[in-house]
């Protein structure tokens, strides 16, 4: 992930805007892993992957704490979350999940990584992080199936 963080400051930076790395972090939760809350002054970059491939990278501004550490895990607490895509995905039924496993199996299962920037850094930057990972690792359940 390191390595995509300093490709991004480079992209970054064609855009005329410079970011020290210090402003970032990563925070490799692991395999299973643990949900975090959103630190305060932080807005954040979540990434969910399975077997080295990406499932799911999503964002979460400065004051959506409860996107940041809930949301995917509960298929009915969004719209658009990683429980509903893995429960909908036929692929997927090997594992036998349903709504009162899932969050536990996705603790167990899935490696996340979260990137924390301060929020003074700003909502673009914030914005285009989140779309230069989706356009360096193509997560599985981002956007529509017809669309990828």
């Amino acid at each position: 992930m390191r390595n995509a963080i300093d490709d991004f400051i480079k992209a970054l930076a064609l855009a005329g805007v410079s970011l020290d790395t210090a402003n970032i972090a990563i925070d490799d939760l692991g395999c299973p892993h643990t949900k975090k809350g959103l630190p305060s002054g932080k807005m954040a970059i979540y990434t969910f992957q399975m077997n080295g491939q990406f499932l799911k990278i999503g964002k979460a501004g400065s004051n959506s704490d409860a996107r940041f550490r809930s949301h995917h895990y509960n298929p009915t607490r969004a719209k658009s979350n990683l429980a509903k895509s893995l429960l909908y995905d036929k692929e997927m039924a090997i594992y036998n999940l349903d709504n009162a496993n899932i969050e536990d199996w996705i603790r167990n299962n899935i490696h996340r990584i979260d990137i924390l920037i301060d929020k003074d850094v700003g909502i673009f930057v914030l914005n285009f992080l989140e779309s230069f990972l989706h356009c360096k690792f193509k997560p599985k359940y981002e956007g529509f199936k017809n669309q990828r």
